[in-house]
């Protein structure tokens, strides 16, 4: 077993997983798993530059991070950044903040290298279940992006699209800095349009018509799932492989989108970083699930965190 740290660092979210993988086996054992939402990648749609706050809250939990690693003694430590460190000006500000704290360089991945993590984290258990139709398709519902990727056992194509919780809200959802609160139908019909527009991206490379199982991960789809389980707190092991009908994604979609911020706020299950973009992130789900055709999504805990510990090992 060979002990490492994985480090995704998304728009919305920062997250570390310390475990002892087996690549041998396919065994992955679990150390610590934790999740701090710091909006790396506020205003970059706008301004196409990391702001210092939202910097600072990342290298506040990178230090946080980097305290866990030496304690739990990983031998090896991988730090990839997406989306919104992809896109800003100011990414060398990032990439030597994070050198500094962690000692390792982030590896700011494209979309196709995204993807081909996101798969492996998520299929990795699946594939052991003959039951399951092939191909997969695993999307990946970020802050600023959406990753596609239909397989197998491995990647057979994948596609990232520039729509996630983040930026759908911060382009549409939002007048002079406030977010609305709920929503116009006019705000959500643009949503809405942006995102169809993105699926019609994803399908020129993605044979999404072909998928026979959907695999969802990342915050909204896995938020979607605790509020349909009904569940009294965020539990990851009642998240992890749940089931969820598309008649439930639809009615919370739009329940998230016709609620006001202190509704949303109440739910048990919902992490306060996602109260006002977890609208959107339903509705990119929605729209996956009517363009394929899917009458349910598998929910899956473990995504690109856990390829980025495999890559790692």
């Amino acid at each position: 077993m060979t002990r490492v740290a994985a480090v995704d660092c998304g728009t919305n979210s920062i997250r570390l997983l310390v475990a002892d993988c087996d690549p041998a086996t396919g065994d992955l054992v679990e150390l610590d798993r934790r999740m701090t939402i710091v909006r790396l990648g506020q205003g970059v749609d706008k301004t196409g530059r990391l702001a210092p706050e939202a910097l600072e809250r990342t290298f506040a939990a990178c230090r946080e991070y980097a305290a866990v690693i030496k304690e739990l003694g990983a031998e090896r430590v991988r730090f990839v950044a997406t989306s919104a460190s992809r896109d800003a000006e100011n990414r060398a500000d990032f990439v030597q903040g994070v050198l500094d704290i962690l000692g390792v360089e982030p590896e700011v991945i494209s979309g196709d290298q995204e993807a081909e993590f996101s798969f492996t984290g998520a299929t990795k258990e699946l594939t052991a279940h003959d039951h399951l139709e092939r191909p997969f398709l695993v999307v990946d519902i970020g802050g600023g992006s959406t990753e596609f990727v239909v397989g197998e056992e491995h990647v057979r194509a994948a596609r990232s699209v520039d729509v996630g919780c983040v930026r759908m809200t911060e382009r549409h959802l939002v007048v002079d800095g406030v977010v609305s609160d709920p929503p116009t139908e006019a705000q959500v019909a643009a949503v809405r349009a942006d995102i169809e527009a993105a699926l019609d991206l994803a399908a020129e490379t993605v044979p999404l018509a072909e998928a026979r199982t959907l695999v969802g991960l990342a915050g909204s789809v896995t938020t979607v799932a605790g509020i349909a389980l009904g569940l009294p707190e965020y539990l990851s092991s009642e998240i992890h492989h749940s089931r969820i009908s598309y008649e439930q994604v639809r009615e919370i979609s739009e329940r998230m989108l016709t609620t006001t911020h202190a509704e949303r706020a109440a739910i048990p299950v919902m992490h306060p970083g996602r109260v006002d973009v977890i609208g959107a992130g339903a509705l990119v789900l929605l729209a996956i699930m009517e363009r394929i055709g899917a009458s349910e999504v598998i929910v899956s805990e473990h995504d690109i965190l856990d390829g980025i510990a495999w890559s790692a090992a």
